[in-house]
């Protein structure tokens, strides 16, 4: 892990004392504008990063570690949270929850605002698929561990569920109650989640000797109960073609199980319905939904775990650990009748 950026790095950078690239920083009106151009320069080039926490860091690391999730209106990553704060507080420590509301903009503020408050460590689900913003946090030297979200290297830690295999898990079951065209309700393609499901849905019906077409794809801006009662309103046009329905998360699934309802659509009758992620609304809608179950709690506090080692007194033996954790199919009342 590479050495934190100081003010004094700055200073020898730009070629001025310390006290100047403090003015610049606090006083810029009293420094002139050529010498204030010359420390901006440095200060970009070298990706310093105003410590709001100085003090607290002379003392030791920063007792809070960062959590950023994708949404904490689903109830998947309140578990998820839980099961961090869990390993944390046993440690003495704390966490800050942030949502980045599935945006890779405000994923990148909040970014910018850990490396300034200097927080021990971040636990992020990444809402920007491209990678920048992490790559950008990376330069400041503050360990992170992906959560709900796989990595192919040993550059850093994660937790995960294997999702290829939960979409495979949701297809299957709907293929082996006679379905033969599936409507895939997706999300935001750029998450890798979404995709994730998407391809082991489409290697359940491969399996089955089913084309590729036998699963139509709705996407959708959001993964939430509005987002999927628009899905389930466009779902209507599809029937009778469409006999199953498979939703990237559960909030979708609710929100398609209520534009159904409204509709006169029977679920499961009409429509057998799959979720995923088995939070715990869904044992009690209206019609229990058959969903697949994400161990939550485990893989936050995994997370945290993780986080804590690379952070500790024993940091220099610790070593990059990619933790994949399997799938759970839950069958309830909405995809058991057979067409």
């Amino acid at each position: 892990m590479g050495r934190m950026v100081g003010i004094k790095d700055v200073a020898r950078h730009a070629g001025v004392s310390v006290g100047t690239v403090s003015n610049v920083i606090n006083h810029p009106d009293m420094v002139s504008p050529q010498t204030r151009a010359r420390v901006q320069t440095a200060i970009d080039r070298l990706g310093y990063v105003r410590s709001e926490s100085a003090r607290q860091l002379r003392a030791g690391l920063s007792r809070i570690m960062a959590l950023l999730v994708l949404d904490m209106g689903n109830p998947f990553f309140v578990d998820v949270a839980r099961g961090a704060e869990r390993a944390a507080r046993e440690a003495g420590l704390g966490v800050m929850v942030c949502n980045s509301a599935q945006s890779p903009s405000e994923e990148a503020e909040y970014l910018s605002l850990f490396a300034e408050q200097r927080v021990r460590g971040v636990l992020i689900t990444p809402a920007d698929g491209s990678g920048n913003n992490l790559a950008s946090f990376a330069r400041h030297g503050i360990p992170f561990v992906l959560v709900d979200r796989q990595t192919i290297d040993d550059t850093t830690c994660s937790v995960a569920v294997d999702d290829v295999a939960g979409g495979a898990l949701a297809a299957r079951h709907l293929v082996s109650a006679g379905h033969t065209t599936i409507a895939y309700v997706s999300g935001p393609g750029h998450l890798q989640q979404v995709r994730d499901r998407r391809e082991g849905a489409l290697r359940a019906l491969a399996e089955a000797g089913l084309p590729p077409e036998s699963l139509v794809e709705l996407p959708t801006e959001r993964l939430d109960v509005a987002a999927g009662r628009d899905a389930g309103s466009r779902l209507l046009g599809l029937r009778p073609s469409v006999t199953a329905v498979f939703c990237a998360n559960d909030l979708l699934a609710l929100g398609v199980l209520q534009s159904l309802f409204a509709a006169g659509v029977h679920v499961p009758g009409d429509l057998a319905l799959v979720g995923y992620d088995d939070i715990e609304f869904a044992a009690a809608a209206a019609v229990p939904l058959t969903s697949v179950r994400q161990p939550a709690v485990t893989m936050g506090r995994m997370a945290a775990e993780l986080l804590l080692e690379e952070t500790g007194p024993d940091a220099e033996q610790h070593r990059h650990r990619n933790v994949l954790l399997q799938p759970e199919l839950v069958v309830r009342d909405s995809s058991l009748t057979p067409r």
